[in-house]
């Protein structure tokens, strides 16, 4: 669990991730060691996964993005096939789901042309039975942030003791 101070440092790293302990340390009035000793805690705790840079895919020359439904004849409860999916250089996502699909992939690629590759490499994975693409005409929102306000914090209990005469 995490208190109001962790959501606001949570907060200002994921709009900045350069950002430095001494500018959190100054937007939230503390002493950086103490940012320092809480950022430390939520990397530990597993709250705070890793640092990365985001780059810009379509100044880069990736300008399709394309969601794939892959169906497997993987055994129920199997991820095998995901694990593989995963490992293809173009992907960027890949969900097990329920349904009449196994997996839900997201990947960007340059054209039409590197899509027909990707899904030809999708083919020669054995168990793959099926795909379903859809590309995506306009982004309007992708996002990695997680919306704080919906974690619940934790409460400071003070012990108190009751002094029995």
């Amino acid at each position: 669990m995490i208190d109001e101070i962790d959501k606001k440092i949570l907060n200002l790293l994921q709009k900045n991730g350069k950002i430095s302990n001494a500018e959190i340390a100054r937007q939230l009035n503390m002493a950086p060691s103490g940012i320092l000793e809480r950022i430390r805690k939520l990397e530990k705790n597993g709250i705070i996964e890793k640092y990365e840079v985001r780059l810009n895919p379509k100044k880069l020359g990736l300008v399709l993005t394309v969601f794939i439904l892959v169906k497997t004849e993987d055994p129920v409860g199997s991820t095998n096939i995901g694990y593989q999916l995963a490992q293809i250089e173009e992907v960027q996502e890949v969900y097990y789901i329920a349904g009449e699909f196994n997996y839900l992939i997201k990947a960007r690629v340059a054209h039409t042309d590197s899509l027909t590759n990707l899904l030809k490499k999708f083919g020669q994975i054995e168990g793959v039975k099926d795909t379903r693409t859809t590309l995506v005409l306009q982004e309007i929102l992708e996002t990695l942030r997680v919306d704080l306000s919906q974690v619940k914090e934790k409460k400071n209990k003070r012990k108190r003791h009751n002094k029995e005469d």
